[in-house]
């Protein structure tokens, strides 16, 4: 089984505005396929281009945000 090189931390120190779905699964651990799912069943935010579907970077770190984190910063 190959180990996964991309993580949330990655994920919140790149600049982009979107990821894709290989990188979320690799950051979560998860088959793409899993991803997919989360997409079609509104779980995952994603914005369609073309034909192309990307995830919002912030909206998904936001799902897996630290809510005592996230209360300390405000």
């Amino acid at each position: 089984m190959r180990q996964s090189t991309l993580g949330i931390d990655d994920l919140r120190r790149r600049r982009s505005l979107v990821i894709t779905r290989q990188e979320a699964a690799e950051a979560l651990g998860v088959d793409p396929r899993t991803v997919t799912v989360g997409i079609e069943d509104g779980t995952i935010p994603s914005v369609k281009i073309g034909r192309r579907v990307v995830i919002p970077r912030e909206k998904f770190l936001r799902l897996f945000a630290d809510d005592a984190g996230q209360e300390a910063a405000q």
